[in-house]
């Protein structure tokens, strides 16, 4: 194989990471989408169908995280250190296994009502998938656009704070409040799910801030 043929075959797959980082994205924002869309509607039966949608946006990020596994173990050149690519994609597909987890959970509890602060969250949510496919589609030029990935990043931190707080507050406020001790099982552990996906968010923007700091 001549030289620039085998250069040009490193080169090929160390770059078939970033639409594959991307794609994961895709199906988290429409996943978000849909977890909105669930949340505010209180038809029992929309909410099982909006279950199965992102239940099937699921297992198609499933099979994007193992091709990025498979390309890893078939690639010699990659774009940064190999376990860094397995740590992000894990915590990607993590983000996405948590957005299913929370639809899951709405519709096995059928709660008989939904909470403002649910809602909130879950708008939150939705903002997280859309900042970290920014942060996303700036990582092949990572160096260039370092900057802007981590005032994102710092955006991601923020709204895992603020929904801390939220939480917080509404877990004192459910259990002064609810009088029914069903119910309050149920919207303690939807609002638990809900607080958790925002700490996978967090997760991601971490990993993508070390790896900056690794590039520096």
């Amino acid at each position: 194989m001549k030289i620039d043929r085998l250069f040009q075959f490193f080169v090929v797959n160390e770059k078939i990471f970033y639409p594959l980082f991307i794609d994961q994205l895709e199906y988290i924002c429409n996943a978000a989408d849909i977890l909105v869309s669930q949340f505010k509607d209180e038809n029992n039966e929309n909410q099982a169908e909006y279950y199965k949608a992102i239940h099937i946006l699921e297992t198609k990020g499933d099979h994007i995280t193992a091709k990025i596994y498979d390309e890893l173990n078939k690639t010699f050149v990659t774009p940064f250190d190999r376990d860094d690519i397995h740590i992000l994609a894990s915590r990607i597909d993590t983000f996405l296994d948590f957005i299913h987890d929370c639809s899951r959970k709405k519709v096995m509890y059928h709660p008989k009502s939904t909470y403002e602060e649910d809602v909130t969250i879950v708008d939150m949510i939705k903002e997280d998938a859309l900042v970290l496919s920014d942060i996303i589609k700036n990582l092949e030029h990572l160096s260039k656009n370092s900057a802007h990935i981590m005032k994102q990043c710092a955006r991601i931190k923020e709204i895992e704070h603020r929904v801390d707080d939220m939480y917080e507050t509404f877990i004192s406020n459910l259990f002064h409040n609810e009088k029914d001790a069903i119910e309050l099982v149920k919207h303690k552990n939807i609002v638990q799910a809900l607080e958790d996906t925002t700490d996978r968010a967090k997760d991601i923007a971490d990993t993508v801030r070390s790896l900056i700091v690794k590039s520096a």
